[in-house]
């Protein structure tokens, strides 16, 4: 029998809008799979932290007021209600204040568009605990997603890993990105049948080998690229992947792809160890730009101390770009055999330097980097989370 459609409301504050288009994407990518492959409808709701100005002065803050109440993104509904962030005790009220935000709009939804069947909720803390007084208010099942730090970091933390403990038992099921997440909510007491590991995919349409743009990154002197893509931040460990220029041939190269603070810092590393001239930071690039970086580099490096699952490794496999990876959570499910690339345990930057020196010495094929990121598709990632929501539901498909 036939799944009877259901309405689900998505609810996260990771998600992307149309000041900031990249923020969050890969909850809306699974999403829009999701609706894809399935008969079901969803609505998002994504809260984001009130503030007074728009005003450039204010920075990233004006971003949050310069957010539209309501938009329309690849045919989904997506409300942003206003959620109170307060500086330096936030994280404890965060799910609260979140969860107050979320509130009214929500009954109101329901009251004029119907009731919705089951809450999808994106990062344990604090969008998971706000997503459990939601529900017990509406009086509806949820499902919790683990993404990463929700659960490496802040869920070790005691007073935020007694409310994510508490949310988790509550949740009709919880779903981790990697097994090594899975194992870490396990440890935290969470019972083993109520959590399930489902990987994300990649969209193999956009992220594909695009030879028409090398000279995106043809810099001076370049006989090899090592790309890296992501926030410059201290946990990314960008600062490894420059040192390990000293240790390898002088025509290799890395591009940087991101923005963040830690910016300065890493430009006067590369002065400092006499490489600067061959350290090209890019800034942000384009979600429509990233297949054309990823397909210029000869190796892609992520030594980032923490990760749920970095969707960023089977983008640059699905570009027939291999890669090289800190191993650690959803690198160790994704980084199996050759074609894929290595995996380093630690922080030496000459360690590091090895293994892109062997992924450059024996030239992986490329065509096989991609048909093997083409096993990661989406459609059995969709049908396993309906098999999910429809228990969470009260219904069991096939029957």
């Amino acid at each position: 029998m036939a799944l009877d459609p259901m309405k689900i409301l998505v609810f996260t504050s990771l998600y992307p809008n149309e000041v900031d288009p990249v923020f969050g994407v890969f909850v809306e990518n699974r999403l829009r799979h999701f609706l894809a492959d399935t008969p079901h409808e969803a609505v998002v709701v994504a809260p984001v932290p009130w503030f007074p100005f728009k005003g450039k002065r204010w920075g990233r803050y004006a971003k949050f007021a310069r957010v539209p109440r309501e938009e329309v993104r690849h045919g989904i509904t997506v409300y942003h209600p206003r959620y109170l962030v307060v500086p330096k005790i936030g994280m404890w009220l965060t799910p609260f204040t979140l969860y107050r935000g979320a509130l009214k709009l929500v009954r109101r939804l329901q009251r004029e568009q119907g009731s919705f069947d089951v809450i999808d909720a994106h990062y344990l803390y604090p969008d998971g605990v706000a997503a459990s007084k939601l529900a017990s208010d509406l009086g509806l099942p949820f499902v919790m997603t683990a993404r990463g730090s929700d659960v490496t970091e802040i869920a070790q933390q005691g007073i935020a890993g007694a409310m994510v403990l508490g949310a988790a038992q509550q949740a009709a099921h919880v779903i981790t990105v990697s097994n090594s997440l899975r194992d870490d909510l396990l440890s935290l007491g969470v019972e083993p049948s109520h959590v399930s590991t489902l990987r994300n995919g990649v969209d193999a349409d956009h992220f594909r080998p695009d030879e028409t743009e090398k000279p995106y990154m043809a810099f001076d002197g370049a006989r090899h690229i090592v790309a890296f893509a992501g926030w410059l931040i201290e946990r990314k460990r960008v600062d490894i992947a420059i040192a390990a220029l000293p240790h390898l041939d002088a025509g290799v190269h890395v591009a940087v792809a991101g923005e963040g603070p830690l910016r300065a810092a890493l430009e006067a590393q590369a002065k400092r160890l006499g490489v600067a001239d061959r350290v090209h930071f890019l800034g942000k690039v384009s979600p429509s730009d990233m297949p054309a970086f990823f397909s210029a580099a000869d190796v892609l490096v992520l030594p980032s101390e923490r990760e749920g699952w970095a969707n960023v490794l089977l983008e640059a496999m699905a570009c027939g770009t291999p890669v090289v990876s800190r191993a650690v959570a959803g690198a160790l499910d994704l980084v199996t055999c050759a074609e894929a690339g290595n995996l380093v345990d630690g922080d030496d930057p000459a360690d590091y330097a090895r293994a892109i020196d062997d992924v450059l010495t024996h030239r992986i094929n490329r065509e096989a980097t991609r048909a093997y990121a083409m096993t990661f598709g989406w459609r059995e990632i969709s049908l396993a989370q309906e098999a999910i929501f429809s228990r969470a539901t009260g219904q069991r498909a096939g029957e």
